[in-house]
């Protein structure tokens, strides 16, 4: 596990732009089922793609017309009860980090894994995001 002092800027690259954060099992799985209308989730990690794409894409694909109602994070190698219980509702996707699920009054409807992830920029994150959204949203 990585010192607090560490991810402290990386969890708020999201919380400071809207997000959640989901701590523990009972957290997520009351967001994730409660949640009514559109909920994005970001598996945030220390990663270089975190960094560069999935985070700022995240955040920069909010900037449009439509958007989800509800957006959570979870920090991979962090909050291990949060992250281990928000990939059962990522399921039958396996474990990634950092990887982004759009849910729809509770249901897993959209999913991008670490290799859609790597190597693209924010901006295409972002532009992937926003169509996902024109979907859903």
């Amino acid at each position: 596990m990585y010192p607090e002092e560490l991810v402290a800027p990386m969890r708020a690259d999201l919380t400071n732009n809207g997000f959640t954060e989901l701590r523990d099992a009972e957290q997520v799985n009351n967001a994730l089922t409660d949640a009514k209308g559109t909920s994005l989730l970001i598996v945030n990690s220390v990663c270089g793609c975190a960094a560069g794409s999935a985070r700022p894409g995240a955040v920069a694909s909010l900037g449009g017309d439509k958007k989800p109602d509800n957006l959570f994070t979870v920090f991979a190698g962090q909050d291990a009860e949060a992250v281990a219980t928000a990939r059962k509702h990522l399921l039958p996707y396996p474990p990634s980090s950092p990887c982004i699920g759009v849910f729809k009054d509770g249901e897993l409807v959209h999913f991008v894994e670490r290799l859609h992830i790597e190597g693209r920029t924010a901006e295409m994150i972002s532009s992937h995001l926003q169509e996902v959204y024109k979907e859903f949203c």
